[in-house]
């Protein structure tokens, strides 16, 4: 405090007293009054005298809240769950036109995240996340019948002469020099929430063993590749790949009544629904370039998955026989889809170099690679 604010501040007291000094002496019997109103007056004056010295102090203090409240008031719907989805999508039971799914959706988007932030059924938003089919996870896998081994693929292919086995382990150089992919090439067509499978689509579907099918392109680089694995000890079985939209149509409604029933609305359901189950029309299962595998002794779809030989095997050695893992860790803002250790894609063995060599996923390969 300098020597001018003191000597204010000396003045404003003095004058105080002397006042309540007269007071008191013509009114003696209220000298309590006097008193009272001589400290208040000097409190009241030492707190707006404080607050006349820090004034560009609790200025600058709120400017800064200001700030505060109003940038974080803008970013919050900035930082919605990155998803969107395919406007022309029509369920049994649920279906609107296209003006109103696009209004809706992105509605649904903050809708879910008040839901996640008001903690509506959290144990329900927990199961979403834990990977892409939960439904086909807890039952589809585990059936026998839905399941094959290398020795089950062989039987259903002729006890295996029907597919030459590969002399060189799968391995192929043919990606070196290659910069660009031509976007029509069926092996890398980009299949997500923001690209549906194109109407006109069409593929070959082949028997992998007993009901299950694939795109039948694909079988032979499956039977190299599981060869390749049996060799090294591990065993793949291959289990839930083509899945047609009546089916995917099936899973994704069961999941979201299901969240409706934990307490949701359609929207919030619709929303949570789609990052536990594929939009039907936008399921790389639904073009037959998708398969989930289990190994022996560890057949939950987990991130567990991951850890055993089966996983590492895959993950280090997939690329050779043009199989990508689709949705790696680190990516799910990109893929919008959580780690999933289990879930293969084929796209040839140049791209799946390309893909595995730089650490990138589909949707970045496609950004820098594909014309």
């Amino acid at each position: 405090m300098n020597a001018s604010s003191l000597q204010m501040k000396l003045a404003y007291k003095n004058k105080i007293f002397s006042k309540v000094k007269r007071f008191n002496r013509k009114h003696k019997a209220l000298t309590f009054l006097g008193i009272a109103y001589a400290f208040a007056a000097i409190a009241l004056y030492d707190i707006l005298f404080y607050f006349y010295r820090s004034s560009k102090r609790y200025i600058c203090l709120a400017c800064g809240l200001l700030f505060f409240v109003f940038s974080s008031s803008f970013s919050y719907p900035a930082m919605s769950l990155n998803i969107s989805f395919a406007s022309d999508v029509s369920m049994d039971g649920y279906s609107s036109d296209t003006e109103e799914v696009l209004s809706s959706e992105e509605v649904a988007e903050s809708d879910a995240e008040l839901a996640v932030s008001q903690d509506v059924d959290s144990e329900l938003i927990k199961e979403a996340m834990e990977s892409e089919n939960p439904d086909v996870a807890e039952a589809e896998h585990l059936d026998p019948e839905k399941q094959a081994s290398l020795s089950q693929i062989l039987e259903a292919t002729d006890d295996g002469t029907a597919v030459p086995e590969n002399t060189d382990d799968g391995v192929n150089l043919s990606y070196l020099g290659v910069t660009n992919f031509d976007s029509s090439d069926w092996k890398i067509l980009l299949v997500n929430k923001q690209h549906p499978i194109p109407d006109d689509y069409d593929f070959p579907l082949g028997t992998i063993s007993g009901t299950m099918r694939c795109d039948e392109r694909i079988i032979a680089p499956l039977l190299e590749m599981m060869r390749a694995a049996n060799k090294d000890g591990v065993a793949l079985i291959i289990c839930s790949p083509y899945r047609d939209r009546d089916r995917q149509t099936m899973l994704f409604n069961n999941k979201v009544s299901r969240y409706m029933e934990g307490g949701m609305n359609y929207m919030e359901a619709y929303n949570l629904a789609s990052q536990a189950v594929t939009v039907p029309g936008s399921s790389e299962h639904q073009i037959g370039l998708a398969i989930d595998i289990i190994t022996e002794g560890y057949s939950s779809l987990d991130e567990g998955f991951g850890n055993t030989r089966a996983g590492k095997w895959l993950a280090d050695n997939s690329y050779k026989y043009g199989f990508i893992l689709r949705y790696p860790a680190g990516k799910e803002n990109i893929t919008s889809i959580e780690f999933e250790p289990w879930h293969f894609r084929y796209v040839g063995v140049d791209a799946a170099t390309v893909i595995h060599e730089n650490g990138i996923c589909l949707e970045e390969f496609w950004n820098t690679y594909v014309n």
